[in-house]
């Protein structure tokens, strides 16, 4: 035990004689004992690190809300397709997600009631020509005071009558499709054809051939995406920082997700029962990718600001702080010179567009300091490797 405890004590007198012999040969070359927080560089380490020096900016960096939500479609957009009279669903090629245009038959509906709409129309038009040459005749007869004014009223109520039932059937048609002015008896058809009202995909479908259904059944809908919004959720308390216009980020959560903006156009006016406003957004130019009910990542830029700001690059954070390094001086050592820089704690504010503010020591001067924006890191590596190797 006696033989550990003397070795014990040898190996240390050796250690603190060998640093002390160090010390005296480090400070007999000239080279000056440095901070804790400074480290140097020669030339052709500076030159290895890819170190670039900057002044501090200014820069008007945007405040930002994180909020979620969701793609969707406004109204005017969204198209559900109904058969007007019912009917069985004679044919259709359409499946969830097939694209249409306005105007393209989605669906043919076969029902006898169509049959004995275009004859009544057919027939009542018939009538109302007759009444119409008998009305005339009247007209002309009771001037000359030939009839009775109660065999007039007959004719003239006879007349109106049938113009009205007649443009009655005209609209019924008109709502299913039918153009009466080139209706014929030769043309009298069992089934209808039903048109897309829009440009856009189909969202739905609720039908198959050979299925009846009512007046009141959803047969298909019909979604234009070319005109898409954001329904974003924001919270109570964050909803005197949002208004009309303001700019917005948002992604899809999807890792690969490209950017994409979107502006605010409508700020809700009610609060829901968990506490939280609804904010509708138009988006700018959609991506073909973007589908109504996807969920969404945004950040709503709510204020920009003119604040001391650096690249992110320049901005170390370890151990819970947050520092830059800034330059200290340059002299020679020898027959070489060496740039020394100084680690300089901050604190770090909000970020965007690749800079962070920055806000600095009250002392710091602006003008005078440049800061590291390129190579912290590796300025912190030599440093924390000098560290490791003292003695």
């Amino acid at each position: 035990m006696k033989t550990k405890i003397f070795l014990v004590i040898l190996i240390y007198v050796l250690f603190a004689l060998s640093c002390n012999s160090k010390k005296e040969n480090h400070e007999s070359n000239g080279h000056e004992e440095l901070p804790a927080n400074t480290v140097e560089m020669n030339d052709a380490q500076y030159k290895s690190a890819g170190i670039e020096l900057e002044f501090v900016e200014q820069k008007v960096l945007g405040r930002e809300l994180k909020v979620n939500g969701l793609v969707n479609v406004p109204p005017q957009n969204t198209v559900t397709v109904s058969a007007i009279l019912g009917g069985y669903i004679k044919s259709t090629n359409l499946v969830q997600g097939s694209p249409v245009s306005a105007g393209q038959v989605i669906a043919v509906i076969e029902n006898l009631e169509f049959i004995e709409l275009q004859q009544n129309y057919l027939e009542s038009k018939s009538k109302l020509e007759y009444a119409e040459a008998e009305y005339n005749r009247q007209k002309d007869l009771y001037k000359e005071n030939v009839n009775s004014a109660k065999t007039y009223q007959l004719a003239i109520s006879e007349y109106k009558t049938l113009q009205s039932t007649v443009h009655a059937l005209e609209q019924k048609l008109k709502l299913i499709g039918i153009d009466a002015k080139k209706l014929e008896v030769e043309k009298i058809s069992s089934s209808i054809s039903v048109l897309s009202p829009i440009n856009g995909y189909v969202k739905t479908v609720n039908v198959n051939v050979g299925k009846y259904v009512n007046p009141t059944d959803v047969i298909f809908e019909i979604v234009n995406t070319q005109k898409l919004t954001l329904v974003l959720t924001v919270f109570e308390k964050d909803i005197d920082k949002i208004s009309i216009g303001q700019k917005i980020n948002f992604t899809l959560p999807s890792a690969t997700s490209k950017k994409q903006t979107a502006v605010i156009y409508q700020v809700g006016k009610t609060i829901d029962d968990d506490k939280t406003v609804k904010v509708y957004a138009t988006v700018d130019n959609n991506d073909k990718n973007l589908l109504p009910g996807m969920y969404v990542n945004a950040l709503i830029e709510t204020e920009s600001d003119s604040t001391t700001a650096l690249p992110n690059d320049a901005l170390l954070s370890f151990e819970d702080k947050n520092f830059i390094f800034i330059f200290s001086e340059r002299k020679k050592e020898g027959d070489k010179y060496v740039t020394l820089f100084q680690l300089l704690e901050v604190e770090k504010g909000i970020s965007n567009n690749g800079f962070t503010e920055i806000i600095l020591p009250k002392d710091f001067d602006l003008k005078k300091n440049k800061v590291v924006i390129k190579g912290a890191y590796n300025l912190l590596s030599a440093m924390k490797n000098a560290g490791d190797m003292a003695c």
